[in-house]
């Protein structure tokens, strides 16, 4: 399959770092609190505190890993942030005090939050054109069968070794990282030619006064908070207002998973073919997102009182916007790669992947506030904040270089027809 057939030395290494790293973090993302319950024998209450208080001070070090980036290249940067991460949840089991957790949580919440926008300026280094495009499928693809599997093998080890289980998902966790670090190593290096050429000096100034750049991640912000839909308000909705028993909430990201983890690269590869832009292929994820959100709207106004019948219709727009995402996701996130100057890719990266960090922190809150009025009203924001997302893409479209919004840029189209000419 010509998908997965590597277009540089070592790609084959980074990506199974990829799906390392995501079956560390399966091992310990579906249990969060529990999980550290368990390894530090903290009360869960100050657990909870210091997650999220450690997470929001965790948001500088994206601009910090940007500057890093563009300083140091996305390799070096990258394996020290997967180093960083194996440490602090090789330690968790030892930090028995308040104190050693805080200083081990916000470490782990800093390498976690610049990971990303790394890995994003990594691929830019390493690929170009529609060969960015594939790996944003395919490492999404990996990184969701990798949290699955994780979630399947921390599972299996609690369930036969008990509260130590979690323990031992902590080290496993711990040494994910430490492969994937290793992994890592087997690629090129960073491209000499962007870092040291002269610095364009401005920093994060420069990246402020592009007003193209900031539509995308405008754009993004507005989309994302649709993406949290499924683990934030999709459970809230379907057992306080539809009255859907519990147990049934999980199949909901069965689906998700497994669609994303087995159709990501082959959707985006269909999708790619069917539009001319990344601009056109995104706007068709968002138009996707929409209609899920609305169908969710009209589910909560009948409120069928069959649960079964409820499900169906559930699972249905969960489907719906699980595609939204896989078209969604490769092309805007390949959009902000091209349209970041090499010099200050790390920055640009950053900034974009603040959106989805703000996304994060802003969606517990505004949906739970909204969802105690109305169980439509969420979904009814989240597909008005859509519609304008798709708009501002369209408004971006005209400002960014065609390299950034065609797959293949006219240009390059036009030239062998012009040669073929003057030949003939």
């Amino acid at each position: 399959m010509s998908f997965l057939r590597p277009r540089f030395k070592g790609e084959r290494a980074l990506i199974a770092g990829i799906a390392i790293d995501a079956t560390g973090s399966g091992m310990y993302v579906p249990f969060n609190l529990i999980f550290f319950s368990h390894v530090t024998d903290l009360p869960l209450a100050q657990i909870g505190l210091v997650l999220t208080v450690t997470s929001l001070i965790a948001l500088a070090a994206l601009p910090l890993g940007g500057a890093a980036v563009d300083r140091f290249g996305a390799l070096k940067v990258l394996i020290v942030l997967y180093l960083v991460r194996a440490l602090g949840f090789a330690l968790y089991p030892l930090a028995h005090s308040l104190p050693a957790f805080a200083v081990l949580a916000l470490v782990t919440a800093a390498g976690t939050r610049a990971a990303p926008s790394t890995l994003q300026a990594r691929f830019a280094e390493l690929l170009s054109g529609t060969d960015r495009d594939r790996m944003q499928a395919l490492s999404r693809s990996l990184g969701n069968a990798g949290l699955g599997g994780g979630t399947l093998i921390a599972s299996l080890i609690i369930a036969t070794a008990g509260d130590h289980g979690y323990v031992i998902a902590a080290w496993l966790n711990a040494g994910s990282f430490v492969v994937a670090a290793l992994l890592a190593t087997r690629t090129p290096a960073s491209p000499h030619a962007d870092r040291n050429r002269p610095s364009r000096k401005g920093g994060y100034r420069l990246v402020a006064k592009d007003p193209s750049f900031l539509l995308l991640a405008l754009s993004n912000l507005s989309l994302a908070i649709g993406y949290t839909s499924l683990t934030i308000l999709l459970p809230v909705f379907a057992i306080k207002w539809l009255h859907v028993p519990q147990g049934l909430i999980g199949s909901a990201f069965i689906v998700n998973t497994a669609l994303c983890a087995t159709l990501g690269v082959p959707v985006a590869a269909l999708a790619r073919r069917r539009f001319r832009t990344r601009i056109g292929m995104a706007q068709a994820g968002a138009g996707l997102f929409v209609l899920a959100f609305v169908g969710q709207i009209v589910l909560g106004t009948v409120r069928p009182e069959n649960n079964a019948l409820a499900m169906t219709v559930l699972l249905t727009c969960v489907v719906v916007a699980t595609f939204g995402e896989l078209v969604h996701s490769p092309a805007a996130s390949t959009l902000a790669q091209a349209a970041a100057p090499a010099a200050l890719r790390g920055r640009y990266l950053a900034a974009y992947q603040s959106s989805w960090a703000l996304a994060n922190a802003l969606a517990p809150s505004v949906f739970t506030a909204l969802v105690s009025q109305d169980g439509r009203l969420p979904w009814l924001v989240i597909a008005v904040t859509a519609v304008l997302g798709a708009f501002m893409l369209r408004l971006a479209e005209r400002r960014l270089p065609a390299d950034a919004v065609y797959f293949e840029p006219p240009a390059a189209k036009a030239e062998p027809a012009e040669a073929e000419a003057a030949t003939g």
